[in-house]
């Protein structure tokens, strides 16, 4: 639902979809074929390999929304705002650029917040209840499942940052 509509306001950038559940990519596929966007792709993959499938400096903003959190103490390291995917994102993203994150859990949000404070990220936004403030309107998109948490009382937590330039991979 995020890229199609991302595509669908930018016809004049290039959105890609990612994900390993086939039906939720297909289903995708098959609405930007109905509305004739040009601009869009999805890919089947397992996340462990974003960093293959582009260029050193070829990815403008990565959106992470509604991930599964992972929360779990020994699922840390699948969270996707965990350092070793942030170094794996650093090769590919363009320097200054911004990675988002829209989720529900408060958990995977805070521990995002530490995360970005540790590896020295440059903090652009952040809110705990991103309805509560103006937003600009590709963050008003609301999925499917963002509904259902919302008809829930859920707030929806929102940042968006950089990484550092010298960003180094270490032993995550």
């Amino acid at each position: 639902e995020y890229t199609i509509h991302l595509a669908e306001k930018n016809p004049d950038i290039n959105f890609i979809g990612l994900d390993i559940k086939g039906a939720r990519l297909w289903a995708g596929g098959q609405i930007a074929l109905e509305k004739e966007l040009s601009n869009v792709a999805f890919v089947r993959t397992d996340i462990y390999r974003i960093d293959k499938l582009f260029a050193e400096s070829e990815v403008n903003e990565i959106w992470i929304t509604f991930t599964d959190p992972q929360p779990k103490k020994k699922q840390i390291k699948k969270r996707l705002t965990n350092p070793r995917f942030l170094y794996k994102y650093n090769g590919f993203l363009k320097k200054d650029g911004i990675i988002h994150l829209k989720t529900d859990n408060v958990g995977f949000f805070d521990y995002t917040l530490e995360v970005i404070d540790e590896l020295k990220c440059k903090l652009l936004t952040s809110t705990h209840s991103l309805y509560s403030i103006e937003v600009e309107e590709t963050l008003n998109v609301k999925t499917y499942y963002e509904k259902k948490f919302l008809e829930k009382g859920l707030s929806i937590c929102y940042l968006q940052f950089q990484l550092p330039a010298d960003l180094i991979q270490q032993s995550f």
